[in-house]
């Protein structure tokens, strides 16, 4: 099942999109990558939810990605008089730890880490930046505010606290105990969310050891200032624009989704753009047309994948979510400008000879207008290095661990099989015919460019280009 894409489309499951059928139409209209919100649902759920995935991968014959994505702290208030109270813009209003119930005065807030790093001036953030209040004078259990943005508020609201770096883990004891059954499961990513410090992913690669790869979500300011380190320490980016959105201007996420993404693909991870994609189609059949431009518009900035939460979680019209997605991906990859903007950007090459193999592959496959390019693969390195470069030739994956493959399904471009290894070097380049033949890349008499490694399965070790006909 070729995509005839190469942006890829990740899909949230959830109660819309809980039974075989609709994942495997889910898998058929252009889903690349699953998406396991832990925020909701049992371990049984996300159970179940797998082995339909891994169903519907062996029906489609097509590796297919599975992402954890862990809730991460939540920051809430308690509860209220009758479950609701209404605040003025320019009253007073108290927060503490006092577990009374709150009134129109008062509210807990049960987290004395806010208390500890907030101080007079400090923002705080109610309902997803419905409600703004401004700290007048705090303590270590208390702040006295004052209402700059009133409105509703509801028990057990949510609560952020922009441009403060809080001293709270990423990795709740919840998130912990999700990441244990996640990787037992067999899930092939893990999105940490909640990520203000490069010490957050270390403390995340340390619990995953090896078995799954390591996603940051960006969605706290904090982790703006210190990105480089956190992309270093991470296999993959997410563009979490919900929670960016709340802490910081709207006018300022589209600049750092540019930026985001650029500095993901610089240093060859892939990264995700996420939150509100075609959320009108949670109730709509269409989406609306701004939400397509945004679609396009991540597509153009040249990200790997693009996400839809509730659209497919939760909505009415999960399979034509995917379907418009598809669609609207197909058609910016069609344009002329399209390439334009993807070859501003060229990532500086590192002085080894995997990449010195991959630039040459990507320059001959152009020269010879190739019908593809085609990468062994152990680890992944070598087929990530390709998609990197954003070649205009498809980049077909053969992958010798089906882990590999599945994580690779998230990578921009590259279309992974599932094989087994060469052992000499005309094996190789019959197996590569054979699957570019057989996978619909080429036909015969067009050309491809075969990348390797010598000796055959070592991981790392792309040293070889090869140029074959297809008979």
């Amino acid at each position: 099942m070729r995509r005839g894409r190469s942006t890829k489309i990740v899909a949230t499951l959830g109660p819309a999109s809980s039974t075989s059928e609709v994942i495997v139409a889910l898998a058929k209209a252009g889903a690349d990558v699953f998406r396991f919100n832990f925020s909701h649902g049992s371990h049984d759920d996300h159970a179940e939810r797998l082995d339909m995935v891994r169903a519907a991968e062996r029906e489609i014959g097509r590796p297919i990605g599975v992402l954890l994505d862990l809730q991460g702290p939540k920051l809430r208030v308690g509860r209220l008089t009758q479950g609701r109270i209404g605040l003025t813009r320019g009253e007073r209003f108290r927060l503490d730890l006092d577990d009374a119930v709150g009134d129109q005065r008062r509210v807990q807030l049960p987290h004395p880490e806010i208390f500890a790093a907030i101080h007079p001036g400090t923002e705080l953030l109610l309902d997803d930046g419905k409600i703004r209040l401004k700290v007048e004078s705090c303590g270590p259990d208390h702040a006295e505010t004052t209402v700059l943005a009133g409105g509703g508020l509801s028990d057990r609201k949510g609560v952020n606290v922009p441009n403060v770096v809080l001293p709270i883990a990423a990795m709740t004891e919840k998130d912990r105990k999700d990441l244990q059954v996640g990787l037992d499961l067999g899930v092939d990513w893990v999105a940490l969310s909640f990520v203000q410090r490069p010490e957050d992913m270390a403390e995340a690669r340390r619990l995953v050891a090896g078995r799954a790869a390591l996603m940051a979500k960006i969605e706290k300011p904090a982790a703006i200032d210190r990105l480089d380190e956190i992309i270093e320490l991470s296999d993959s980016i997410m563009v979490a624009r919900g929670d960016l959105g709340v802490e910081m201007p709207p006018e300022v996420v589209p600049r750092l989704q540019k930026r985001i993404i650029r500095a993901a693909r610089e240093a060859g991870k892939p990264v995700i753009v996420a939150t509100q994609m075609l959320e009108s189609m949670i109730q709509n059949p269409a989406p609306t047309r701004a939400e397509a431009s945004d679609v396009a518009t991540a597509v153009y900035d040249g990200a790997d994948a693009v996400m839809l939460s509730a659209e497919s979680a939760a909505g009415e019209y999960p399979v034509e979510a995917v379907a418009i997605m598809d669609r609207i991906i197909k058609e910016v990859e069609q344009d002329d400008l399209y390439r334009s903007y993807i070859e501003a950007f060229h990532a500086e090459a590192e002085r080894t000879s995997a990449d010195a193999i991959t630039l040459a592959a990507n320059q001959v496959a152009h020269t010879l207008q190739s019908a593809a390019i085609v990468t062994y693969t152990t680890s992944g390195a070598t087929a990530l290095r390709a998609s990197r470069e954003r070649p205009d030739r498809p980049i077909l994956g053969l992958i010798t661990r089906m882990v590999t493959a599945r994580k690779l399904a998230l990578a921009w471009g590259v279309h992974a099989v599932f094989c087994e290894d060469a052992h000499d070097l005309d094996e190789m380049v019959q197996k590569a015919r054979q699957h570019a033949r057989a996978e619909g890349f080429a036909g015969p008499g067009a050309s491809i460019v075969v990348t390797a490694g010598l000796p055959f399965g070592t991981p790392g070790a792309t040293n070889l280009l090869r140029i074959a006909w297809v008979t």
